[in-house]
């Protein structure tokens, strides 16, 4: 039974880690009413509030978070300073090979470079080279026919993630360049190799872990 001054009418219970009273039958039933409960933060406040039934909880789960909140407060602060956080892991579905190309110039044109992550089971490979002087979108295409001239086996799906509309665009959608035309029909003879070979437009510097991995190694390779 509940154990107010009420009995029979209000239960200990747990809301949001606090302590609160809730309206229940004499069985202790939640008293539901238009899919609301009532509560009480104490038994002589006048003013009820009214709360979904499955916000609510035993009364050990408020005693567990406070006891919690109070064990994080007394622990010692460190000032040590921080170790940098490992690069996040990219996912990798099972029997593909995933690639991350990127492209980058120094003025356009300018000094280049390309960036690659080829990835396969537990298994990566990066490609950080500078092409010269170049535009970025000659550096853009560039990493990507150097990561599929990386690969030796061409019966197993390719994912290629670029943040490039324009490579995706001449590459698979009939684009029609006004430049870069021989480069441009080099991967796709390249790309003729593959049984199963597709593109995926990603937002650059967004924090795709693959993504920002290619961008360094391109940004990197400029730098060279």
């Amino acid at each position: 039974m509940g154990d107010s001054n009420d009995k029979g009418s209000w239960k200990r219970m747990s809301f949001k880690g606090n302590k609160v009273w809730a309206s229940v039958s004499d069985t202790e039933e939640l008293r539901v009413e238009q899919g609301k409960v009532q509560i009480k933060y104490s038994l002589d406040q006048e003013y009820e509030y009214r709360v979904s039934p499955d916000s609510l909880g035993p009364v050990s789960e408020a005693v567990a978070k406070n006891k919690s909140k109070k064990d994080k407060a007394s622990e010692p602060r460190s000032f040590l300073p921080k170790k940098d956080p490992a690069p996040p892991a990219v996912e990798v579905p099972p029997g593909v090979i995933v690639i991350y190309t990127d492209g980058a110039s120094s003025g356009n044109p300018g000094p280049a470079g390309i960036g690659a992550l080829l990835l396969f089971g537990g298994h990566e490979k990066e490609l950080s080279e500078s092409i010269g002087v170049a535009t970025n979108n000659i550096a853009e295409l560039t990493a990507i026919k150097r990561a599929l001239e990386e690969l030796k086996r061409t019966d197993l799906p390719v994912e290629i993630h670029t943040d490039s509309s324009y490579c995706i665009g001449v590459l698979t959608k009939g684009w029609k360049p006004n430049m870069n035309s021989e480069l441009i029909h080099e991967i796709q003879a390249l790309m003729q190799r593959f049984g199963c070979i597709r593109f995926i437009k990603i937002k650059g510097h967004s924090g795709i872990p693959g993504n920002e991995r290619a961008d360094s190694l391109a940004t990197g390779a400029v730098k060279k």
